[in-house]
């Protein structure tokens, strides 16, 4: 019984659909038609074109297509009277104007400054590498200098002395190069 009320349902909704042919003179006509009917978009559905949709307007926008076709009218003619009466929106493909600049030019120069400022972060972290590893260099030189200079200085002292002046410049180099990084 379902099954029946679901057929039922189905055969009622595809006898609604109407699938309209056209017939052209030649298949150059034919392939304008198809191509512009592909290029526009359904003011209705938004996201389909004209060849997808089976809304009312884009039924009469295909047969104002066929027509202007038929008649003999450019691809340019045909652009012209669909912006003029929908606007650019009508069309996937834009034309470059000033009211479209932001759809032409917006996602590259977001890309490039996404890019440059990666690039940008990346020497300005290299950098910082460098200059902690020469920091490092520099005061691993400067523990060898005291070192040595504490051996000449520890020759007058203790060794009980000489140990606990270790002890001190060894925690006073510490907390030097934890304050540099």
């Amino acid at each position: 019984m379902i099954i029946l009320m679901f057929a039922l349902i189905g055969f009622g909704a595809t006898a609604q659909a109407s699938i309209e042919v056209y017939e052209f003179d030649n298949p150059s006509q034919e392939a304008q038609y198809k191509g512009l009917i592909e290029e526009f978009r359904c003011p209705k559905c938004q996201n389909q074109n004209l060849a997808g949709s089976d809304s009312q307007i884009s039924q009469d926008l295909k047969r104002k297509t066929y027509e202007m076709v038929m008649a003999g009218q450019s691809d340019a003619q045909i652009r012209e009277y669909m912006y003029e009466r929908y606007g650019d929106f009508i069309s996937y493909k834009p034309p470059v104007r000033p009211s479209t600049w932001i759809l032409w030019y917006f996602p590259p120069l977001i890309l490039l400054l996404l890019v440059a400022g990666w690039l940008l972060r990346t020497k300005a972290r290299n950098r910082k590498q460098v200059t902690t590893v020469q920091a490092t260099e520099g005061t691993q030189q400067t523990a060898t200098t005291h070192n040595s200079e504490l051996d000449k200085v520890g020759a007058n002292l203790s060794s009980e002395e000489a140990q606990k002046l270790k002890d001190l410049l060894k925690e006073h180099s510490n907390k030097d190069l934890s304050n540099k990084e």
